[in-house]
């Protein structure tokens, strides 16, 4: 968590250096006095003098233990509210959030939905490295209710009738292997993808002949080999699974570019 906690506030700094910076190159002062400011709000975070739960001290008393001025402690903890690492409560104070890895990770689920159609090609990727982690991790973790869990969501894949029934609990089946790995980033991060990737999944099921009995399929395979507690095979089966998704994505995106250049569109981005 406080590795995550790093890099979550690490990225809004450099967001708000990159903007704030002037074009004459006047007011970096007040930047940097800020982000400093987030600096050391992190550091007592991390070092336990503030935990999960904490109410601040008050804002004159806080910005004169940091030697900044109330307007720069207020850009500091609006940052860190953004990356939901510090909580307002109007009329209340301000708090340290939960720091739990879910509410750490929202922003990135956010961007992640308004991000391109190239881009989604970029999540696949993302999942190809970490769906075989999770697969393995639940080959050896997953107890026997996460077994049942898995086998109902199987189930209701091979009941589906229609693509979004199908996605639905495949989205479902992929959500129960997470959560048996044990580890929340790990969990929280594919929860974000796979959301994200619904709309490519559906597309895939819409388009290609035979997708959704190759997914069924698939799924399978990655569920005999989490229930006969084989880590490398359910990494095995499961890189191929979304990679299978990640070929046809690319050669679809391919041939929609080839299109839309024959008819002289501009490129997508």
């Amino acid at each position: 968590m406080r590795h995550n906690l790093h890099q979550m506030v690490s990225a809004e700094g450099d967001r708000r250096s990159k903007a704030n910076r002037p074009r004459d190159g006047r007011g970096g002062r007040n930047a940097s006095v800020t982000d400093d400011a987030i600096e050391r709000i992190r550091q007592m975070i991390i070092s336990g003098e503030w935990g999960p739960g904490t109410r601040l001290p008050r804002e004159a008393e806080l910005a004169a233990r940091l030697g900044i001025s109330r307007n720069s402690l207020r850009e500091a903890v609006r940052a860190l509210s953004l990356v939901r690492v510090l909580e307002v409560r109007q009329g209340d104070g301000t708090y340290v959030t939960s720091l739990e890895p879910d509410l750490l990770l929202e922003s990135t689920r956010f961007v992640a939905h308004l991000l391109a159609d190239k881009t989604v090609v970029e999540l696949f990727e993302v999942r190809r490295i970490l769906e075989p982690v999770a697969g393995a991790l639940a080959a050896v973790r997953m107890d026997e209710e996460g077994r049942a869990a898995l086998r109902g969501e199987l189930d209701r894949m091979t009941a589906a009738t229609s693509v979004e029934d199908l996605v639905d609990a495949d989205a479902a089946f992929h959500a129960v292997v997470a959560q048996a790995a044990g580890n929340s980033v790990l969990s929280s991060l594919l929860e974000g993808l796979s959301t994200r990737t619904l709309r490519a999944r559906v597309w895939r099921g819409r388009l290609e002949k035979g997708a959704l009995d190759e997914t069924r399929a698939e799924h399978t395979r990655i569920y005999e080999a989490i229930v006969a507690r084989d880590p490398e095979l359910a990494r095995i089966v499961s890189a191929a699974h979304v990679a299978n998704s990640e070929h046809w994505l690319r050669a679809d995106l391919a041939r929609i570019e080839a299109a839309d250049s024959s008819a002289g569109l501009p490129e997508r981005r």
